[in-house]
Formats: C-alpha cells, structure tokens, sequence
C-alpha cells in the first residue's frame, strides 16, 4: 500500500457535506429530497410527498435508528430530513402483521375533530422469475 494514497472503494474527498441547518436547529441527517422542501397546500403533498415518504421507508429500512425517529414522530423525522409539511397535515406509520410500514397522510383543519385521508403508502415486496 502506497503511503498517502486511499484505496477505498469510495472516495472520501469530495463528498457533500450533509449538515443542514433549518431554523436554529442543526441537523446531520441526509435530507430525502436532495435539498430543503417545503410543501404548501394538500395539492402539493399528494404530488410530491409519495416520492419523498418512498425514500423514508428505503432508509428506514436500512437505518433502524431513523426506523425507530420516524415511526414514532414521523413529522419530526421528516422535518429533520429536509421535508416541511403544512400544519394542517398529520402522518400516521404503522406495521402490519407481516412487519411492513403503512403510512396515511391525513389533512385536519384548524379547530376541527375531523381529518380527510390525503394519501396512503404500502411497501409490497413483490418478485418476479
């Protein structure tokens, strides 16, 4: 091995920095969307945020740390990854009996007891020969 020269697999020079400051709080976790999102109205959120709650369970997958942020505060989980939601938004995560994360993504006014379902997500493993 030659003095100096890395021989890892991927470079370490050169990689982006992850810290990312919102707010006054500082955070080292990848964001899910590449940069800072902020999604305004229910129309918003039922465009972009399936993508963006697609990444979550990939990561959650692989990171129980994060597993275990997002299934018990997922807005704050989000928020800490780089996604803001509108106030009026809420997100339930829960596990089914075969151990696979279900998201609903509902929308509650101000001063209401009542919330409208947005959207739902599923991981499915499905394989194929």
């Amino acid at each position: 091995m030659t003095p100096g020269k890395s021989t890892a697999l991927v470079p370490v020079s050169g990689t982006k920095n992850t810290l990312a400051k919102h707010g006054s709080r500082l955070r080292a976790q990848p964001l899910l969307a590449g940069e800072d999102v902020t999604l305004h109205n229910r129309e918003e959120v039922r465009k972009h945020l399936p993508d963006i709650l697609g990444r979550a369970l990939a990561r959650a997958w692989l990171d129980p740390e994060f597993e275990r942020h997002f299934s018990t505060r997922p807005l704050v989980a989000l928020e800490d990854s780089g996604v803001h939601l509108p106030s009026t938004m809420l997100i339930e995560v829960t596990k089914s009996v075969a151990d696979r994360p279900k998201i609903v993504v509902y929308e509650q006014q101000p001063g209401s007891k009542f919330k409208s379902r947005v959207l739902y997500l599923q991981l499915v493993m499905v394989a194929g020969k």
